[in-house]
């Protein structure tokens, strides 16, 4: 419940999320019941973000949105309900600008479905998801890894994490999403690589030099680790204070 919701302060901790992963203009995909609107004030850079949901069309197909025109993708718990979920992350990754990035979360096959599929917990999942398995019981089990390797070589994984900080281990089976503080779920963020970096075979490196008061500072660092390389090992002094 208010799965979006429960994500803010734990995204608030780790400034990617306002720096690179949430700026510009997105798209909100599934996000109607708890959407991300509602925390704009959050994430500074985040100039607009559309919802997306059962009126605007299939989320499997994102028909009428143009490729590559959004600097982000939004999804929390939505791509277990679409009937080929390989289908709609290509979708979403194709509305990606260069450089832009999806921001997913679903829900973890053992954390939230727990052994049990078709899910008692949500009669409307279509698939189960795990980071990774060489067996999974669900025979309906998508692992992440795999499902992100086949979005080509512009995908470029910056996260994926299972989301078990708050989840109690020692209770019996019992959907802990009900709660106030349990996630159950996987977070992946992808970015789209551009034309120059797939091109080079990885990272370009920007060649705009910093200001020139900043680049005292960049050029210090190296003195002072030239100056550390020459001098007398540390913690060796153990004279009388």
């Amino acid at each position: 419940m208010k799965e979006l919701s429960k994500s803010i302060a734990r995204r608030m901790a780790d400034p990617n999320f306002a720096r690179r992963w949430l700026v510009g203009e997105g798209l909100d995909i599934g996000g109607k019941p708890d959407p991300l609107s509602l925390y704009t004030q959050f994430f500074p850079g985040l100039t607009g973000v559309r919802v997306w949901d059962w009126e605007d069309g299939d989320a499997q197909q994102l028909a009428g949105v143009p490729p590559e025109s959004l600097d982000f993708v939004h999804s929390s718990h939505c791509l277990e309900h679409l009937v080929d979920p390989k289908e709609g992350l290509a979708s979403w990754f194709r509305v990606l600008k260069p450089g832009g990035f999806l921001v997913v979360t679903v829900p973890d096959e053992d954390l939230y479905e727990q052994g049990v599929f078709a899910s008692t917990h949500n009669l409307d999942h279509k698939w189960t998801f795990t980071v990774l398995k060489a067996r999974s019981w669900s025979e309906r089990s998508v692992n992440l890894v795999e499902l992100l390797s086949g979005l080509g070589e512009a995908a470029d994984i910056e996260r994926l994490v299972l989301l078990n900080s708050t989840f109690r281990y020692d209770l019996p089976r019992f959907d802990q999403t009900l709660t106030p503080i349990s996630e159950c779920g996987i977070e992946f963020v992808v970015r789209k690589r551009t034309a120059r970096e797939l091109a080079f075979g990885g990272l370009v490196r920007d060649t705009v030099q910093p200001s020139p008061a900043d680049r005292r500072h960049f050029n210090q660092y190296r003195a002072d680790h030239a100056h550390m390389k020459t001098s007398p090992p540390p913690f060796e002094d153990e004279s009388e204070l």
